[in-house]
């Protein structure tokens, strides 16, 4: 009892008053909250909303999770004076999806506002577990009134709503507590605010040898999206000397108001992560013009400038409306696009994304299977009801990349596609058609695609057709059909064997760009599984005349080889070619 009113008197001769359990009434049901408050707050003070784990309580919550010998919750509070809620769950859960524990967050912050005359422009909130997933939530249901979230070890339950602005994130994990899951949960962040997939990464970080920073940004509006990674670490919050939690989402979070003065600026196009592949002789790759679009706009002022760079180098200024600039380039690599947008008060801010220009001899596309759930940039798919376009990702049902399970198996990732209908070429998975972040440039020459490849649901196998086609208009070049010998049997936890390695050989005669085509059979229901594809280019060749048939062959290296394998102009096969051109080996030869 003696030590209790010692430690009560320290309290009240310190910076914090003693923690509050208070109610309030949320739609008909009295709800509860912890509160910290700062002896000597004053006005216009910023609120950080944090919410407690699955089985878990404000107390605790506070008292164990965010205690520590060095610092605590309370300490970070009264330093910066800023005053914290810890909400508590009904039965010690959340509601992750819905609307009744936002309205709980709603009702705080009004109560927070009406009671501390708290700034409606400095709100923040984050969670621990499944707390954390509500985080997430809130995100899409209350941008317009929180600044910035953070999560810690709560994975997110869903993707950015259409519209939502840039939203600063901050994910704090333990690499012993589903690490896999992370990433894939930060991807659609990441994204949605247009900041470069490279991330920058400080390992050691604030000296302590078991942290990992990575940062994603600046993006849109100069947000970030960061992750602290934690070795080791487990389902619980990070209470160490020097990385303790409670002061790192704050100095997070401190950084964002929603009622910045800064312009607002945004690139609409291109996307971050948007690639184009050029396939050409050493030296000779080309690639399309980038044309660079953004909007921007001024809270208080007007936007005097946009000025469009790559890298370090100036490409444009525009002084008025619309903001657009061309990029022109052969230089091979990753290229960071960046919008710097000044206003009237001399304030600027700026806005980012990367494309990569590749020129390969052999490009393994299916790297890029590396997340369930997603379909990867570059790829449509189509099931004759829905089309999708990458990258998105959520889904659990549907064309999508999935992941398998079972030991053993034949590859760890696939794409799935299907083909609900029946029709003719009403299910497939295309690679390189406009709108899906990649571009695939193919010079004359000849190609081979291996892959492999095996069906999903389908006992009794289901013929898929592989084709290259032209980007514009969809012309079919060439393609193959194959069989598959290996169904999986409708559950990724199943075991299955790897497929036998296919090649599909093919010759391009000009310049272009192309479009690589996978079609599922024309029968209800069907489907494949995409688990490797890779693209090589064999040798290259001019697209001229090269030789005159006489009947009994080609010509090659000043000899006529015997065989019928001519394409017409349009890509098809021929077996007896009449007079007229054909391609040949990639390049154009004429039968007399």
């Amino acid at each position: 009892m003696k030590q209790t009113i010692i430690s009560l008197f320290l309290l009240l001769m310190g910076g914090v008053l003693p923690m509050k359990a208070v109610n309030i009434t949320v739609g008909g049901t009295t709800r509860s909250y912890n509160i910290i408050v700062p002896k000597n707050l004053g006005e216009n003070r910023p609120l950080l909303i944090f919410c407690h784990g699955y089985n878990q309580d404000a107390n605790w919550m506070q008292n164990e999770e965010f205690k520590n010998d060095n610092v605590s919750m309370e300490a970070v509070c009264d330093t910066a004076k800023f005053i914290c809620v810890f909400p508590n769950g009904i039965d010690r859960a959340w509601e992750t999806g819905g609307d009744r524990d936002i309205n709980f967050i709603k009702a705080i912050i009004e109560k927070m506002v009406t009671q501390y005359k708290i700034d409606r422009n400095r709100i923040y909130m984050g969670g621990f577990s499944m707390g954390g997933m509500l985080t997430y939530n809130a995100i899409n249901k209350m941008s317009d009134q929180i600044a910035a979230f953070v999560s810690c070890s709560g994975p997110s339950v869903v993707t950015p709503k259409s519209g939502l602005r840039p939203i600063p994130l901050l994910h704090i994990q333990g690499t012993a507590d589903n690490w896999g899951g992370v990433q894939p949960a930060l991807n659609p962040w990441i994204k949605h605010n247009g900041c470069s997939t490279t991330e920058k990464v400080i390992s050691n970080y604030n000296g302590f040898s078991g942290a990992k920073l990575h940062i994603w940004g600046p993006g849109n509006d100069g947000v970030e999206v960061r992750l602290i990674e934690l070795k080791d670490k487990g389902h619980w919050i990070c209470k160490e000397k020097q990385v303790y939690t409670g002061k790192e989402i704050w100095n997070f979070c401190k950084k964002y108001s929603l009622n910045k003065t800064t312009p607002n600026v945004k690139i609409t196009a291109p996307t971050t992560g948007d690639k184009c592949i050029s396939f050409a002789p050493s030296g000779q790759a080309s690639f399309p013009e980038i044309t660079i679009t953004a909007s921007a706009d001024d809270p208080n002022g007007t936007v005097e400038q946009v000025a469009f760079y790559d890298g370090t180098t100036l490409i444009a200024t525009c002084t008025a409306k619309p903001y657009k600039a061309t990029l022109t380039t052969t230089k091979v690599g990753k290229h960071t696009l960046k919008a710097v947008a000044t206003d009237n008060d001399g304030e600027t801010s700026s806005a980012s994304v990367e494309v990569t220009l590749q020129a390969p001899t052999s490009l393994t596309i299916s790297t890029d299977f590396k997340e369930g759930g997603a379909l990867p940039a570059g790829w449509t798919t189509y099931d004759s009801s829905e089309r999708r376009t990458g990258y998105t990702s959520g889904y659990d049902k549907g064309c999508r990349v999935l992941q398998f399970t079972g030991s053993p198996k034949g590859f760890n990732y696939g794409l799935y596609f299907r083909n609900i209908n029946g029709k003719a070429k009403q299910g497939y998975a295309k690679y390189g058609l406009s709108g899906a972040g990649t571009t695939l440039r193919l010079a004359p020459g000849h190609y081979t695609l291996k892959y492999k490849i095996c069906n999903w649901n389908m006992s009794n196998f289901g013929d898929v057709e592989l084709a290259v086609e032209k980007r514009t208009g969809s012309t079919t070049i060439a393609s193959q059909t194959y069989t598959p010998d290996i169904n999986i049997g409708n559950a990724a936890s199943n075991s299955f064997s790897s497929p036998a390695q296919q090649a599909f050989e093919f010759d391009i005669a000009e310049q272009g760009d192309y479009v690589i085509a996978i079609y599922s059979a024309a029968s209800e229901w069907s489907d494949c599984i995409v688990g490797q594809l890779i693209l090589s280019a064999n040798n290259y060749v001019s697209t001229g005349i090269s030789s005159m048939y006489n009947g009994q062959g080609t010509m090659y290296n000043g000899q006529w080889i015997m065989d019928n394998e001519f394409y017409s102009l349009q890509g098809r096969k021929v077996t007896n070619p009449q007079k007229g051109i054909y391609i040949k080996n990639g390049t154009k030869v004429v039968i007399k």
